[in-house]
């Protein structure tokens, strides 16, 4: 892989990680579509070029490190007032409210794992079938079109939106999530889009939804990355993709991530994730209509 093309890759990445219509698809067919034209390319499932998708969302959690930097120095303040102030000793994780909620961020993460370890198979063959990224994108787009409508004006008797804060975060709340944060794993359903849909539905206020998912992005993110590297590693090694060239689309996705964070969490707050669905959709429509990878 050239220089040039990681960090064509590196944008792809930094653009669309936050922005909810799926990094992941996008990098697949950018891919597909570099192959066509044919730049040498590993194939999009091959565990190298998986590998380097995965360091490319390292360098997008860089972003969310400047972007939300404010609400995760609140939230480690929080367990440290929460350990300093013996509240977690007298009054359990009910009245450490900080403490409980990394520990639930972190079972998210744990079932994330769990399920993606158990699917890695199938979800390694998506890679290398745009037809399927296609339709996960129509999902895509469905799921963000409903998020809009999820506010706690159209709340009905059975389903309560934007009433849960970080206090009301509960144990099933957290696995329905990892759950959720799971399925994305599916080049075409967005990471984010999937799992700010499945806070909002289980009751979270927007802001808690976008933090929640956002922040347990972090250790999901770097373990996966550190999974498929060993697993890279212990099989046929890192191939035709150098160090150089990871390091480009780190920095790439980092810089052009930062920007594109700081506009979905305005776009999010304003109910306008309903803009997505059109271009995901539309997204989904050419890619079907042209056959692109498909050989």
């Amino acid at each position: 892989m050239s220089l040039v093309v990681a960090l064509v890759l590196g944008i792809v990445q930094g653009v669309f990680m936050f922005v909810p219509v799926s990094s992941t698809s996008h990098l697949v067919l950018t891919q597909t579509l570099l192959r066509d034209r044919g730049v040498d390319l590993p194939p999009p499932d091959s565990p190298e070029l998986i590998l380097f998708d995965l360091v490319v969302h390292v360098g997008t959690l860089v972003s969310v490190l400047i972007v939300m930097g404010d609400g995760i120095r609140e939230l480690t303040g929080g367990v440290r007032d929460d350990l300093a102030s013996g509240r977690l000793r007298q009054g359990g994780l009910a009245e450490a409210v900080s403490t409980r909620l990394v520990l639930l961020g972190l079972l998210s993460v744990a079932v994330t794992g769990v399920l993606g370890l158990t699917f890695q198979a199938q979800l390694s063959r998506v890679f290398g079938s745009p037809p399927a990224v296609a339709f996960a994108l129509i999902v895509t787009g469905g799921l963000l079109w409903w998020t809009d409508l999820m506010t706690s004006g159209r709340s009905g008797r059975r389903l309560r939106f934007a009433w849960r804060g970080p206090a009301q975060v509960t144990v099933t709340v957290a696995v329905l999530i990892g759950v959720a944060q799971a399925a994305a794993l599916t080049p075409g359903l967005s990471r984010s889009g999937t799992t700010i849909f499945a806070a909002l539905i289980l009751g979270m206020t927007r802001t808690l939804a976008a933090r929640y998912s956002f922040y347990v992005a972090i250790p999901t993110i770097l373990a996966a990355t550190g999974v498929q590297a060993l697993q890279v590693a212990l099989a046929e090694g890192f191939g035709g993709i150098s160090w150089a060239a990871m390091g480009v689309g780190l920095v790439s996705a980092a810089a052009v991530g930062t920007v594109a964070l700081w506009l979905v969490l305005r776009v999010l707050e304003a109910a306008r994730f309903r803009v997505f669905s059109f271009y995901v959709w539309a997204l989904a429509a050419v890619t079907l209509a042209t056959g692109l990878g498909v050989e």
